[in-house]
């Protein structure tokens, strides 16, 4: 895919400031900056060069791995662009805002799937060591190619379900888009260390879940994800 209209898409994900999308709501808090506002000193620059050819080898290889086995519903690749890496480079742009050396230096994404939101997180924060749990055989066998083909290194492919790994590993743990949300929750949060970080990419409805399930969390405001109505960005740590 043409790595400038790939630019073009992802502009509102990687661009906005944090806090503020298109969808959120009129009352909004005034102290945050509207996008117009000081957008040089709020918003990231923009993808590098090789981060765009990245992302348009990563969308060649997701089309052709889907005509085989189930990865994502999203055939189109422009939406492709904007579904999945818009919403997982916001994600990435909230929790790493200047991408710098203070990033984790750990990342679980349980139920990688095809890779979201780990991988595009990874492509944002590249010092990031990341392990992409997923117990489905083809789609690891899949992330293993997307790995190779981008050159990424610090990449840990996990083929074995979450609960199976050791507890308090990582500093940051993502969720988005799993079956059984509910009860995966728990295994996800098990996963964090000390003072470590949940990231959940959900519908607005499921953050009430979130706080039921896990109590004993202290949550960040959710984070509206640009271009949708509903979806957000859940971000909380223990006690």
């Amino acid at each position: 895919m043409n790595t400038a209209r790939i630019a073009e898409l992802l502009n509102p994900f990687v661009h906005l400031p944090v806090g503020r999308a298109p969808s959120a709501p009129a009352n909004e808090d005034a102290s945050i900056p509207h996008p117009s506002e000081s957008a040089s000193a709020t918003s990231q620059p923009a993808l590098s060069p090789l981060q765009l050819q990245q992302i348009s080898i990563y969308i060649d290889i997701l089309q052709r791995w889907n005509a085989r086995i189930s990865l994502t519903a999203i055939r189109d690749p422009e939406e492709i662009v904007t579904r999945h890496f818009g919403e997982s480079l916001f994600a990435a742009r909230s929790l790493f805002p200047t991408a710098s050396s203070e990033a984790p230096q750990t990342l679980a994404d349980v139920g990688s799937g095809a890779g979201f939101p780990g991988l595009p997180i990874k492509l944002w924060a590249p010092q990031l060591a990341l392990t992409l749990i997923e117990s489905n055989h083809k789609k690891a066998a899949f992330l293993r190619e997307v790995t190779r083909a981008l050159t990424l290194t610090g990449v840990d492919i996990q083929t074995a379900r979450a609960e199976t790994l050791p507890a308090g590993s990582f500093n940051l743990v993502t969720l988005r888009a799993v079956e059984h949300f509910g009860s995966v929750l728990p295994v996800a949060a098990s996963l964090l260390a000390p003072a470590g970080r949940l990231a959940l990419l959900i519908g607005a409805s499921q953050q009430a879940e979130a706080h039921r399930r896990l109590p004993q969390f202290v949550w960040s405001e959710a984070l509206p994800i640009p271009n949708s109505r509903e979806r957000i960005v859940l971000t909380g740590s223990s006690r």
